[in-house]
């Protein structure tokens, strides 16, 4: 049995044997939001916040993850708000399938959490160790560097 934190409310699972942070998000405590793409950590698309650390979920085992404090992409507007970083992707049109969108706006609201006006610079650096498929990048881009107030 393990005790996590997630999105500020606490919650009990019980991972079975080397279950991934993962999927004990998605499948024990139902927030889908983290995607299940690679599973190797290449593509980011399952970024949480963890501890205060931008982490791929797919990589941390579940039992490895007890007492801490998890943050998902439905945490980042508990309040049914878009969080700033979601609003500027959806306004840039910076989302199509939308299967990249959750870790990318984990990422990008990380780095706006530490750096409030991060350079474009910055911006790309925060978003390295996502991928995207569909959008070519441009539109993400532009969104983030808009909301820093920087040109892309």
């Amino acid at each position: 049995m393990i005790r996590l934190t997630v999105n500020g409310i606490e919650h009990t699972a019980e991972p079975a044997g080397a279950e991934s942070l993962l999927a004990t998000l998605r499948d024990r405590l139902g927030l889908a939001g983290s995607k299940d793409a690679c599973e190797q950590g290449e593509c980011g698309s399952c970024s949480v916040i963890m501890d205060g650390e931008l982490v791929c979920s797919c990589l941390v085992m579940a039992a490895d993850a007890d007492g801490s404090e998890i943050t998902t992409v439905e945490g980042l507007a508990p309040a049914g708000e878009l969080h700033p970083v979601q609003r500027a992707l959806v306004e840039a049109h910076g989302v199509q399938c939308g299967y990249c969108t959750p870790g990318f706006a984990v990422a990008a609201a990380h780095l706006f959490e530490r750096e409030p006006s991060p350079s474009a610079d910055d911006i790309k650096e925060a978003l390295s160790g996502n991928i995207c498929r569909c959008t070519g990048y441009g539109a993400i881009l532009r969104a983030l560097t808009g909301l820093a107030g920087e040109e892309p």
